[in-house]
């Protein structure tokens, strides 16, 4: 788990080091433990390093093959990278380090962009070879592991998070008017290639791209779950499935383990990061340390969820820390999140992870996550409506019951000059709904959620909030072959129980049942989502700065509106308009960003 940053010129002029410098500085936070610069004519990389593997100064990067030609900057971590580099061994390869940088390095070399096929993990690569002057760069199945570039004619640069590339300078910062629209309306996510700038795109999920030395760029998708019944598997009992479901997150929760130091949970006490402490403790893991957090109550809502992860805790003997935020933390934390995005994110949960991830930091370098199961297995309150949904309906049924807002009322929300003349997240979603595959409604909202949302929302969302304290979190809910599990189970056992029926039923056990019977909880920050006080100032603040005026993207009748009732507008999921708003103009605002 790293931050990498990387340029290829086109027009003749050799890599400029100096930005890749700034690039790399800009994201020390993602790799505390280590710094590489690499540069040849054209092409340049580097690398920031949290040693994870091969503590060494082997595992350092950039690293470069001399006898084979490449150069390789990466971020991440392949959890099969031992039985990779035997297969590979076998087939006359020869290693200098234990890392698994290197076994990416001849798993290309010998797999060519096919490499990734072979790859278990999250990651996002760049490879530039030698000779042919080719730069190859690669992203995980499911997007964990994030890759943004900006490209012109002369030049191409990418980095791990977008504000690396405005570090290097020359960005075009202009607002992305329908990369705008979906933050608006898609609950703050912006599907990939977008971003809420013009002039920063991010590498797809699954995708590998190869870039020959004049910028031109061929695109390859080496994955996509089908979400379809499976006909093998179609005489299936209930049973069969829930022990499928099990045994499929033990292997994946085992190789999240692999690593040279200490490998901890973030115990939210739900059953998904309970459920994972109960299989590392049925595995003998040992010693092992959780971790939870609690804020202050705030309009009549509970901040903390210390009752069920002491309970698990407790129950597999884990060496527990329970982390208080006190208030005075809380609203300098916000200032620190919104520095760690990478793009605006209006889940309130980010200020958690945030502050989270700086206590846990402190204690390891590594944590397991429950992430990712609401999305695969239909845990959320919008999957059932779907149900019974004819299938040439299923879009407009999602849309319904996800979007924050529809577009015939986005001209209240933002000014004219900012309001597309189309409806585009409406038709992104109908175009991804029509897409072959996904069996029902259900289905396709499933796939949508799991390839889409999830990537650009939660996962982008713990990502940059460990990352922005050094911590590498894994997620076993993600390990593609889980993923591939899940999308063949039928809907029904996965909105039983109340959603996620199917891994309900199967924990029973194996996880204490007050926390599979509790009610469905959320990370809650209720400071944030009950406005008042001190951040409802630093929200007036940001909506009314000189900055926000002068970009003019939301009508003024709304947010003076909205600032005498700060929470009185809620989007369809129950989040606070008002943050919404005030999140992207106080991401904009940090990042310095004045068109």
């Amino acid at each position: 788990m790293c931050g990498l940053a990387g340029e290829l010129r086109f027009d003749g002029e050799r890599a400029d080091v100096a930005a890749l410098a700034r690039m790399a500085g800009c994201q020390v936070h993602r790799g505390p433990d280590g710094d590489g610069l690499w540069s040849r004519g054209p092409a340049g990389l580097a690398h920031r390093r949290l040693s994870i593997v091969d503590l060494s100064p082997g595992g350092a990067q950039p690293m470069v093959d001399a006898e084979l030609g490449l150069t390789i900057a990466y971020n991440g971590m392949v959890y099969n990278y031992v039985e990779l580099r035997d297969e590979l061994r076998a087939k006359g390869h020869h290693f200098f380090s234990t890392s698994d940088t290197e076994v990416i390095l001849k798993a290309y070399a010998e797999w060519g962009t096919r490499f990734v096929d072979h790859l278990i993990g999250m990651f996002a690569i760049a490879i530039w070879e030698h000779r042919s002057g080719r730069l190859i760069l690669a992203r995980d199945r499911l997007g964990i592991k994030p890759l943004y570039y900006e490209q012109t004619a002369s030049r191409l640069r990418f980095a791990s998070t977008l504000p690396a590339l405005l570090a290097g300078g020359g960005v075009d910062t202009s607002i992305d008017s329908e990369a705008l629209a979906s933050y608006m309306t898609f609950h703050s996510v912006v599907p990939a290639p977008r971003t809420i700038l013009a002039g920063v795109k991010k590498l797809p999920p699954a995708t590998v791209r190869v870039v020959s030395p004049t910028g031109e760029a061929d695109d390859t998708t080496y994955w996509e779950p089908s979400f379809t019944r499976d006909p093998v598997r179609s005489g299936w009992s209930e049973t069969e499935w829930q022990d499928a479901v099990i045994d499929s997150l033990r292997t994946a929760v085992k190789r999240r383990m692999v690593a040279d130091v200490p490998v901890g949970v973030l115990l939210s006490g739900g059953i998904d990061s309970s459920l994972v402490v109960a299989l590392l403790a049925e595995a003998g893991q040992t010693d092992l340390e959780t971790f939870s957090i609690g804020f202050d109550s705030a309009g009549g809502e509970s901040g903390d969820e210390f009752e069920y992860s002491s309970i698990v805790a407790k129950e597999f003997g884990t060496k527990h820390h329970r982390i208080p935020i006190a208030s005075d933390k809380l609203l300098p934390g916000i200032d620190g999140a919104i520095a760690a995005m990478s793009e605006p994110m209006v889940s309130h949960d980010c200020v958690a992870f945030y502050l989270l991830s700086q206590e846990v930091s402190q204690s390891v370098k590594v944590v397991q996550s429950g992430q990712g199961a609401d999305e695969v297995l239909g845990g959320y309150d919008w999957y059932p409506p779907l149900a019974g949904v004819p299938r040439d309906g299923a879009a407009e049924a999602y849309a319904s019951v996800f979007f924050d807002r529809r577009w015939n009322d986005m001209k209240r929300w933002l000014r004219p000059e900012w309001l597309e003349e189309n409806d585009s997240p409406s038709a992104f979603v109908r175009a991804h709904f029509a897409r072959p595959g996904a069996d029902t409604s259900v289905d396709a909202a499933l796939r949508l959620d799991t390839t889409i949302m999830l990537t650009d929302d939660p996962v982008k969302r713990v990502d940059n909030m460990t990352m922005a304290w050094g911590l590498e979190a894994r997620v076993p809910f993600l390990d593609h072959e889980f993923v591939e599990l899940a999308g063949a189970i039928p809907p029904d056992l996965k909105l039983s129980d109340g959603g996620k029926g199917v891994l309900k039923r199967a924990s029973r056990g194996i996880v204490p049942d007050a926390v599979i019977d509790r009610t469905k909880g959320y990370f809650p920050v209720p400071a944030i989502r009950q406005l008042e006080g001190p951040y409802l100032e630093k929200v007036r603040e940001a909506l009314l700065d000189p900055a926000a005026k002068s970009r003019g993207l939301f009508h003024p009748a709304t947010v003076e509106s909205m600032l005498a009732n700060p929470n009185s507008a809620r989007t369809t999921l129950g989040s606070n308009a008002l943050w919404q708003l005030a999140t992207l103009e106080m991401w904009l605002q940090a990042q310095g960003v004045t068109s």
